[in-house]
């Protein structure tokens, strides 16, 4: 199979290190495309839930070195979210090919500015209240524990998969986006920045949205969604999702293409 082309791909939230991190997933993705740039965008390796007892599994190493690989012949930008925070330390360095970076700004094909990062730093439980985050954290991995179990029941009822950790997830971050003023921040950074908008990940859920005059996407996670952002050879950005089904041709399928996306 001929590899899908892209000017650049934005991947975040890969969570290697971890139970549930789709490794399999990841790496056949990246064995089907080709692009020009290659962005991780946080939470790649994640130091939060690697310990004694830590998850490595053969096949996250094949993840990173599928990423090594694409470093010979593409740009390969590494900006450290909050669960590979200690990447930063090499900030403005460059390890086997890999730009280490603490954010970036990406020009598009069509000449537009995007503010690169992993997001952690508009969230106002990271900025004021870490505790909070690390436990939520460990129940987002409890959440996850119960995947299987709630899954398994409803496969007994004829039921399709659900994600019982990314359904109450989402929930506390649109909380947590209200609560912190989570956008506005956001929109004054990419200002700031002189960008049309940004491009992060950090809150799991694949979105191509408009608030405030900004243009928002999330490449969202490898951990429920298996989703990445994609810039086309014109400048179109698009969301598209990898299903590793036995039934379906193994290739990335569009979620949402974006063209002007409506404002909120």
């Amino acid at each position: 199979m001929n590899p899908l082309k892209y000017r650049s791909i934005f991947l975040s939230d890969l969570h290697l290190g971890t139970r549930w991190c789709r490794a399999g997933n990841i790496s056949g993705f990246l064995s089907s495309v080709e692009c020009d740039n290659l962005y991780l965008v946080g939470d790649i390796i994640d130091g939060w839930n690697m310990g004694p007892r830590g998850v490595w599994p053969a096949s996250h190493s094949s993840v990173l070195r599928s990423i090594l690989s694409l470093a010979g012949r593409t740009a390969v930008t590494y900006i450290p979210g909050n669960h590979d925070e200690f990447m930063n330390r090499f900030d403005g360095q460059s390890i086997g090919g890999i730009r280490i970076r603490s954010s970036a700004v990406h020009t598009g094909a069509d000449g537009r500015r995007y503010f690169v990062v992993h997001g952690h730093q508009f969230d106002g439980v990271m900025l004021y209240s870490r505790w909070l985050a690390w436990a939520g954290d460990r129940a987002y991995g409890l959440a996850q524990q119960l995947n299987s179990g709630v899954n398994f029941i409803r496969s007994l009822a004829g039921r399709e998969y659900w994600s019982l950790s990314s359904f109450l997830k989402n929930r506390v971050k649109r909380a947590v986006k209200y609560f912190s003023r989570y956008e506005n921040r956001i929109a004054r950074s990419v200002r700031e920045m002189d960008a049309t908008g940004i491009i992060c990940g950090h809150i799991h859920n694949p979105a191509v949205r408009v608030f405030q005059g900004v243009k928002y996407f999330n490449c969202g996670d490898w951990v429920d969604h298996c989703s990445a952002l994609v810039e086309h050879l014109d400048g179109v950005m698009e969301i598209v999702r990898w299903f590793d089904r036995k039934d379906e041709s193994p290739a990335p399928r569009p979620d949402r293409v974006l063209g002007v996306p409506p404002a909120d």
